[in-house]
């Protein structure tokens, strides 16, 4: 005979992994806004910019957003691959280090 489900139980787990996984999503755009030298603007400002930013639907414009952010990515992969070449001690980078978020695109 079959064990019952417990249904209770794995609406519990799922709710749990959702709001990870939500955690993780604003830890990680916090994160963004900080590499990016956009945690200067008080909130007003990036919030509006961000409305300006959502609004747009300019092809070209977000086109030329998403390389730039591409391109801010790519040098900062850069920059932290040369620190660790300079790293004489050997210990590798830690693995829970700040990373930027995937997805995100830059603003102009």
């Amino acid at each position: 005979m079959r064990k019952p489900r417990d249904f209770d139980a794995e609406l519990k787990a799922l709710e749990d992994k959702a709001r990870e996984l939500k955690q993780r999503k604003v830890q990680q755009l916090g994160e963004l806004v900080i590499a990016a030298g956009a945690d200067g603007l008080t909130a007003d400002e990036l919030a509006g910019a961000l409305v300006v930013l959502a609004e747009t639907t300019d092809a070209g414009k977000r086109e030329a957003w998403a390389k730039r952010g591409a391109a801010f990515f790519q040098g900062r992969s850069r920059r932290s691959a040369s620190a660790s070449d300079r790293n004489t001690d050997g210990a590798q980078s830690q693995p829970g280090s700040a990373q930027p978020a995937s997805g995100g695109t830059g603003a102009q």
